[in-house]
């Protein structure tokens, strides 16, 4: 059962874990690294905490990292789960939901996206504003988990705005260009087609990936304020001749990387 890997999960990191954070950073693909830069780092692998699922996806490291940063307490999921890998969304929320036991109030999701927007490039960075789950898929589907919220959540603040401010103001102050917009999750793991890409154009999508949804419906279901970004690592299906890759995802992540490290680090100064 899922309740029970999640208290199982929550039990072990109680004993094993030096901070409560209150601050969560989920890193995507390429972006791991900014646990790199936590001070006085403790880092432990998804494969030691009882009850967690095994990530697989390239670029993902899988290890929780807590740490300090400007004097807040903060732990990094340093990889993430899909639910390409064979989980179900409910799987790829126990760390989530076993930090949130821990003491996690608030939530910062990173991903990698194609960008459908085709006034974006890759290397822009989106700070999402809302999303549209295509998958159909819940974290919450069977009993309802009442310990953590409502059977029926709303989902109308679900990207606090609040925390949203604090993303732009630290873009502004840095001098990093943000894109805004709405990111629409598809299963994966194959990308889209590009009559599927013109689609969610139309539909209202400016970035698509197969991340981060359940991870805020989660979020929002235990009253956990969040904010997200994506980077966006290429231009999605039918925009550019060219084929896509996820060793395109990795590269330009990577040179994305710093101004996604100044994003964050502005973001928790003023959270």
């Amino acid at each position: 059962m899922t309740a029970e890997r999640i208290h199982i999960a929550y039990e072990t990191l109680k004993k094993t874990a030096k901070r409560c954070p209150e601050l969560c950073v989920v890193l995507g693909s390429g972006l791991g690294g900014y646990a790199d830069t936590l001070e006085n780092a403790q880092s432990i692998a998804y494969s030691d905490i009882p009850g967690f699922p095994v990530s697989t996806a390239p670029g993902h490291a899988g290890r929780l990292v807590f740490g300090g940063k400007f004097g807040a307490d903060v732990v990094c999921m340093q990889g993430r789960f899909h639910c390409y890998e064979g989980y179900t969304a409910a799987e790829t929320v126990i760390p989530l939901r076993a930090l949130i036991r821990l003491g996690v109030k608030k939530l910062l999701v990173t991903n990698a996206a194609g960008g459908i927007n085709t006034c974006f490039r890759p290397g822009d960075i989106m700070v999402i504003e809302d999303h549209i789950n295509f998958t159909f898929l819940s974290p919450l589907t069977g009993a309802n988990m009442d310990d953590f919220g409502p059977r029926f959540p709303d989902m109308s603040y679900a990207y606090d705005k609040t925390l949203i401010h604090a993303l732009k103001t630290a873009a502004l102050e840095n001098g990093i260009d943000i894109k805004t917009g709405v990111y629409a999750m598809m299963a994966g793991p194959a990308y889209e087609t590009p009559a599927e890409i013109r689609a969610l154009r139309t539909l209202g999508a400016d970035a698509v990936g197969m991340s981060s949804v359940p991870e805020i419906i989660a979020a929002a279901h235990a009253g956990v304020r969040s904010a997200a970004i994506s980077c966006i690592t290429n231009m999605a299906a039918g925009i550019l001749d060219r084929p896509l890759s996820h060793e395109e995802v990795m590269e330009t992540g990577r040179i994305a990387a710093d101004r996604m490290q100044t994003l964050i680090d502005g973001f928790i100064r003023r959270v």
